[in-house]
């Protein structure tokens, strides 16, 4: 669930910008007026999974569709895929950095947990940015500004992690994904000084962003967002033209690891993508009930807090 209707005028929304953080969706923000749309959304998700579902069985081994929907892979990625997209909901971020901290736990290689996030997030990341588009979200400077460089990023770090042994890596991962739950942690104990002028160094920004997203399977929303919008940027535009831009930077990595080192783990894929699809509801609870700092506080512990015991499990 990414941001489609930005609420600017909601107090929480504007809790999250005195901290650099994206404001939410309308869908989040005004729950009981969305119910009705939110329950008829989740029916066409139903009637489409199960297409989906026929699909797959008419045309693939239905013993080995069976067997991966009902191992336990699948269902712990589901509970990540939910867990993820709640936290993205009530945040306005962090699905790939959470996503892949918990998938590393569960014991999924690098490469394989980081092109798992990067392929669920073409289906989300396209809804968004079309929504964005439609809705004129999207600043056409800012977002060609982001893509290209963007897209570079994430071929080159797809490149970077499929070439070195998953237990090589995994230290190197699980402390930069250590390094951006401190980083959220931080943000809630920091006002943000809002400032007026035009964005700078948008290239590099957005080819750190990239390669530090497919390395570590996250980081572009809190690296490229956080940046822009703490800068004083107008959210709706900023958002719209990042979110536009991840959905090619989605694409471009999910490619690269397709063409280097595919895609071994689809009960991973498939749990992501189903967990993903109902969190809304949840996502609006968390952010009715918790402030954001505590949220803040919350997510940005359980990040470092699992990637400190990831990187420990490394070297023993």
């Amino acid at each position: 669930m990414k941001i489609r209707r930005l609420d600017l005028d909601d107090s929480i929304s504007i809790a999250h910008e005195n901290n650099g953080l994206p404001p939410l969706e309308t869908d989040i923000t005004h729950t009981r007026s969305f119910l009705k749309p939110l329950l008829h959304t989740f029916g066409i998700l139903l009637v489409l999974l199960a297409v989906a579902a026929g699909i797959a069985f008419a045309t693939h081994d239905q013993a080995l569709i069976v067997e991966g929907l009902t191992s336990n892979l699948f269902w712990l990625a589901l509970a990540v895929g939910l867990g993820a997209q709640i936290i993205d909901g009530a945040l306005g971020m962090a699905y790939g950095i959470t996503a892949t901290t918990f998938l590393l736990g569960i014991g999924i290689p690098p490469a394989a947990a980081s092109a798992s996030v990067h392929l669920a997030e073409v289906f989300t990341t396209g809804f968004s940015g079309l929504s964005h588009w439609r809705m004129g979200n999207i600043n056409k400077p800012l977002f060609l500004r982001l893509v290209i460089p963007g897209m570079i990023g994430g071929v080159v770090g797809a490149y970077v992690v499929t070439q070195f042994d998953g237990n090589t890596l995994k230290p190197w991962i699980s402390a930069y994904l250590l390094g951006m739950g401190l980083y959220i942690l931080s943000k809630a104990f920091r006002h943000i000084k809002v400032r007026h002028e035009p964005p700078k160094h948008i290239a590099p920004l957005a080819l750190t962003g990239g390669f530090v997203d497919s390395v570590g399977g996250g980081g572009w929303g809190p690296v490229v967002t956080t940046s822009l919008v703490g800068t004083g940027q107008d959210p709706r535009t900023t958002i719209g033209s990042v979110n536009a831009a991840e959905f090619f930077l989605s694409i471009a990595g999910a490619s690269a690891f397709a063409v280097l080192g595919g895609f071994g783990h689809w009960p991973v894929i498939a749990g992501l993508v189903v967990g993903g699809l109902f969190a809304a509801p949840f996502a609006a609870w968390l952010c009715r009930h918790l402030p954001t700092k505590s949220l803040l506080i919350v997510v940005g512990i359980l990040i470092s807090g699992l990637s400190a015991v990831n990187l420990l499990k490394s070297f023993i």
